[in-house]
């Protein structure tokens, strides 16, 4: 080896590790050592590691590069020198010293080569000990992650096989190390996306932009029965000298904490479905309304298919026998699944289940229930064979049953189903499917209480109300009455036509406060005792008192009466007002006048008298007797409702049944707010 200095202008720079490494940012000092423990080689490394230039440090003593030994001991350049020829190669770390007079720590590698002419000369190599130390650290470092780390590690070589993989990655696929070494990513990460996960691991390989934190659902064959999901962080290696290209990668387990999220997320979308239904599912006393209310707060947010059915029950008391059919009435129904679904779900009003069927076994259990729609589901619920065949390709997989049960009655039943292409129900969907129906039954069972005082109500009110109104050749009577809206049907009004001695006719027209079957029954009672007292009193300020003792002996509170005795021989009508609309007069010309009847106090009140007015009513004229459902509504006091009708009276006087009609059709274009009479007599007089 020739010792020369670097020639004139050049500068080839220090010597470095080898580039994409992790000794790339490591300088290297290079010089060589004579048998007289001169420097005889002095490279570019060396400069920049000492500071010495060439012309400084060539055939200088090697002792240059080291500090002062201590007196009567042998200098570092001695011991280095003496170890390589002794040893061949030997490695350490000694102090060294900069040109500047700095000490600092330097790790050396030294070896004696022989050149052509025999002479040998020692080469060394250094390095700062600093930068030694950190390149060292950061190795064990690696070391320890690689054996250590939780986290998945491996290294896929330019065809995506594994190389490289630390413990905690192959006890996530459940495969030793050695069984993934050499197999192909995609053979042990077994997704079903279609590859679209392969196609991004290629493109990170091709492009060499890294994939950071994405998630990934996948199997492997170690573990074929669980789904994982996974973190996967995937980059290209640098491809040093000597080294092949390929990708390094992180994989985080996830799945549980993903289905954390997951189990978060469908609760809070449960208690929001729970909440919408409570705010949704009873708003009405109708059954049919309460039970659509259910099927459209579910579907499809809850199934793809609800149904709700109640029990007819034949006898009571409404008891379930498990060993007899079961009939139900399917009154609500919904489905966003094509055909065949709708003609399952709509397709029947009754339905019989057979002994020993589903249905049965949920209602004898009171507790809600999944079941797979098969052959086996079919044939145990459904009778007809077309309609179990409908069942079978109707899109369900899955079928919940729950019963609706409340105030201990079995009310009857919802079915929530699902498709293949949604989660089956879980325990938490069990629950709340519970809860919806327990919502639902309660809300069901008031409307069905209600519906059963309403029809007792009603036939009473029916009952109380007059079917054959009495006739007379001088009186011709239109009446009409309407009940008031779902709400209210059942209410007070009442109305009667009397005949009377010597030809005379009674109209009667009254009104009790509130509505239901006390309202119903209270009217009957004054009815009947008007009709009554009226064959007995001339006078009708005296029936009035009467009626008036009647109701405070019977608690009415408040009722109103308009009694009104018409004498076809006179043509003169003598009229009592307890509290009630003043009637109104058609006469034969077309003119609308308001009778001036005395109003009195309301029935039910006492201690104050009632007045009797007498009217002259010429051949012709049209009485017109009313409550004030007729004329006073929501947002229309009871002065302008009766202007109304004064003026679609002057419009449409004619055939008395033609004019009850228009009346009711101008006065009344929807269903009232309260029950409403109407009733017009045409009176004559006798020859």
């Amino acid at each position: 080896m020739s010792a020369g200095r670097p020639r004139a202008g050049t500068n080839p720079g220090p010597l470095r590790s080898e580039p994409g490494a992790l000794l790339e940012h490591v300088s290297v000092a290079v010089f060589g050592v004579d048998a007289d423990e001169r420097i005889c080689f002095w490279g570019p490394g060396a400069e920049d590691l000492f500071g010495h230039d060439a012309a400084e440090a060539l055939a200088r003593p090697a002792g240059l590069l080291f500090p002062d030994p201590p007196p009567g001991t042998p200098g570092a350049a001695e011991g280095l020198t003496q170890r390589a020829r002794e040893f061949g190669y030997w490695r350490g770390r000694l102090s060294a010293r900069h040109r500047d007079g700095t000490v600092f720590g330097c790790g050396f590698r030294v070896f004696p080569v022989t050149g052509r002419t025999g002479s040998s000369v020692v080469l060394g190599l250094a390095a700062p000990g600093a930068e030694l130390d950190r390149v060292k650290t950061n190795l064990a470092f690696l070391d320890a992650l690689f054996e250590t780390c939780p986290i998945g590690l491996l290294m896929l070589d330019e065809d995506l096989r594994y190389v490289h993989l630390n413990q905690a990655l192959a006890d996530m696929d459940g495969l030793p190390i050695e069984e993934h070494l050499g197999r192909p990513l995609d053979e042990i990460m077994i997704t079903s996306d279609g590859g679209e996960f392969g196609r991004t691991v290629r493109a990170v390989a091709a492009d060499g932009r890294p994939l950071i934190g994405a998630l990934v659902g996948l199997r492997t064959p170690g573990r074929p029965d669980r789904d994982q999901v996974r973190s996967v962080s995937l980059f290209p290696l640098s491809r040093a000298v000597g080294t092949r290209p390929g990708m390094g990668g992180l994989m985080v387990d996830v799945t549980d904490r993903e289905q954390a999220i997951l189990a978060a997320t469908a609760a809070r979308q449960r208690l929001a479905l729970l909440d919408r239904a409570t705010a949704g599912i009873g708003t009405s006393l109708d059954v049919a309304v309460t039970a659509r209310e259910l099927v459209d707060a579910v579907v499809p947010d809850f199934a793809d298919a609800s149904m709700v059915e109640l029990v007819d029950w034949m006898d009571e008391p409404e008891v379930f026998d498990p060993e007899l059919p079961l009939t139900t009435r399917r009154i609500a129904s919904g489905t966003v699944l094509p055909p065949p679904a709708p003609e399952l779900v709509h397709g029947l009003d009754r339905v019989t289940y057979p002994p020993g069927s589903a249905i049965h076994q949920v209602l004898r259990t009171g507790r809600p229930i999944c079941f797979a729609v098969d052959e086996r589901f079919a044939t145990r619920t459904v009778l007809n064979r077309a309609r179990a065949r409908i069942l079978l390709e109707s899109g369900l997989a899955r079928l919940v049953v729950t019963p609706l049960i409340a105030r201990g009655t079995v009310q009857g039943l919802t079915m929530f189903g699902r498709s293949p292409a949604r989660p089956a129900f879980d325990e938490q969907d069990l629950s709340l499917a519970s809860e919806l129906s327990s919502r639902a039954a309660l809300c069901l069972d008031n409307a069905r209480l209600y519906s059963r005082v309403q029809t007792i109500a009603l036939t009473l009110q029916r009952a109380l109300l007059p079917t054959r109104l009495a006739t007379s050749p001088h009186v011709r009577v239109a009446h009409r009455y309407v009940p008031g809206s779902h709400a209210t049907e059942v209410g007070g009004d009442w109305y009667d036509v009397i005949g009377l001695s010597g030809g005379r006719v009674a109209l009667v027209v009254g009104d009790v406060m509130g509505h239901g079957v006390r309202a119903a029954a209270d009217m009957g009672r004054l009815r009947i005792t008007a009709n009554t007292l009226a064959r007995h009193i001339e006078e009708p300020e005296v029936l009035l008192a009467e009626l008036d003792a009647c109701a405070q002996e019977a608690g009415i509170e408040l009722a109103t009466c308009l009694y009104l005795v018409y004498d076809p021989g006179r043509g003169r009508a003598r009229i009592g007002n307890a509290g009630h609309p003043p009637p109104l007069v058609v006469l034969p010309d077309g003119r609308v006048e308001a009778v001036d009847a005395a109003p009195g106090p309301p029935l039910g009140v006492g201690g104050h008298p009632f007045a009797t007015t007498e009217a002259e009513l010429p051949s012709g004229a049209t009485l017109v007797l009313y409550t004030d459902g007729l004329v006073e509504a929501r947002g229309r006091d009871i002065d302008q409702g009766t202007a109304r009708l004064r003026a679609e009276l002057a419009r449409a006087m004619g055939p008395l049944e033609e004019t009850a009609d228009r009346v009711l059709a101008g006065l009344l274009p929807g269903p009232p707010h309260d029950d409403t009479v109407l009733v017009l007599a045409r009176v004559g007089r006798v020859g």
